[in-house]
């Protein structure tokens, strides 16, 4: 493994920076969002701003950087999310916050897609696997140790805003000083949502309702802890459980995924996040109690939509997963951009706990769906299924197909090892 990450280390480093600079910024939303007296309502328009920046970024960046090349793409979206970070404690209003994450989320988008293009084409066929896994991880130990930097200030002040900026300002030295060899970058045009639904109809939905989760949670999770009273350190490791706990079970669900029926895991996986919202509406009031719920809940999510994904790959041809991969990266966008709006509504007319009943209203509609599509279709047999392999649900196109591309070319290595003469 260390052989491998030789040659991309200091991209994940350049990651690492990132997520702690977007990861503080996410928190801070939330912390000073309180302090300023916004409603739930009002952050949850600023949170669905940031995933319709980030939508929109996804869509947009690939033809830009086709159009002047990644580096000048790259530093120029680093500048304007460095920037926008800063602005954000000198216009604390709700409607400039919403413009100024619009603008984030549109950079975050932008680079991933440029940082992701960078990771794979440094990659080999044999190391893609291992590189896009360290790449999960890189994501993931940054937003959770952003938690941690939370205590260097008080976000009633400036300061912590600044260090977010800071951070993803030098995160580009490693990444632009590293990265001599410019890739090509061709992203497939989405396919169309009908289509999709058409070729993988649990897919389509389930990512859908898991973008409304995993924006709900990322965006509202502080504001969640900010209206029942959490200390800033406490909101912060009440988000930072939300992460930890998938980057624990990513491993266990990925195990099972590639040895039984994709919708049955799919079914209990999101049965079991709806019960840990239930633990956390019913327990909440106990702070370790809480911090389980988080634990649990956020464990399932960042799993369940790489399971998600390996089982969309399984019902179409290869040819259609570039395409596919644009697809559900919008589809998982769309249900970002509402999922938040709705939970910011619920938690201001049913108060904050309505953050774990709209959650975990969520988790049952997956698996209520899942349930229902074991009704209407044989399932795939275990030994023709693509391989799983760890997504986050923030990745763009690129690491998405990716990670379909090599999920695909490991399965059908496997097949010609225990079959070697079909």
């Amino acid at each position: 493994m260390i052989k491998v990450l030789h040659g991309v280390w200091p991209l994940l480093l350049g990651i690492v920076l990132i997520m702690l600079g977007n990861g503080m910024h996410f928190t801070l939303i939330g912390l000073r969002g309180g302090i300023e007296g916004f409603s739930a309502a009002e952050l949850a328009v600023v949170t669905s701003g940031y995933f319709l920046g980030f939508l929109s970024g996804a869509r947009m960046t690939p033809l830009m950087i086709q159009r002047v090349g990644h580096v000048r793409v790259f530093a120029a979206l680093g500048s304007f999310m460095s920037a926008g970070l800063i602005a954000l404690p000198l216009l604390a209003e709700p409607w400039a916050w919403t413009v100024l994450r619009v603008l984030v989320g549109f950079c975050m988008s932008g680079i991933y897609v440029a940082a992701e293009s960078w990771i794979n084409a440094a990659a080999t066929n044999e190391t893609r696997g291992k590189v896009l896994s360290a790449y999960m991880i890189a994501q993931t130990l940054g937003i959770i140790g952003a938690q941690g930097l939370l205590a260097l200030g008080d976000a009633g002040t400036s300061v912590l805003f600044i260090v977010a900026s800071i951070l993803v300002s030098i995160s580009f030295a490693p990444i632009l000083l590293s990265a001599t060899q410019v890739p090509t970058i061709e992203v497939a045009r989405p396919m169309p949502l009908r289509k999709l639904f058409s070729g993988s109809p649990l897919g389509t939905v389930g990512i859908f309702l898991l973008g409304s989760v995993y924006a709900t949670q990322s965006g509202m999770g502080a504001v969640f802890g900010t209206q029942i009273g959490l200390s800033p350190s406490q909101i912060a490791l009440f988000v930072a459980m939300l992460f930890a706990g998938a980057l624990m079970l990513q491993y266990p669900i990925g195990w099972l995924s590639d040895r039984m029926d994709r919708r049955k895991l799919i079914f209990g996986a999101a049965l079991f996040g709806a019960t840990s919202c239930a633990l956390g509406w019913m327990f909440g009031g106990g702070f370790w109690s809480l911090m389980a719920a988080a634990f649990f809940t956020g464990g399932v999510t960042t799993p369940l939509y790489a399971l998600l994904l390996a089982y969309t790959n399984d019902a179409l041809s290869a040819e259609d997963m570039p395409a596919a991969s644009g697809g559900l990266v919008f589809t998982f966008g769309l249900g970002a951009i509402v999922g938040p709006l709705g939970t910011g509504w619920a938690m201001q007319a049913l108060g904050p706990f309505a953050f774990w009943s709209v959650l975990g209203a969520t988790f049952i509609g997956i698996a209520l769906y899942a349930l229902y599509r074991m009704t209407q279709r044989a399932s795939t047999p275990v030994t023709e299924t693509e391989s799983y392999l760890g997504v986050l649900p923030t990745a763009s196109p690129v690491a998405v197909e990716a990670a379909g591309a090599w999920a695909a070319e490991q399965a059908e290595s496997e097949r010609e090892v225990d079959d070697p003469h079909p």
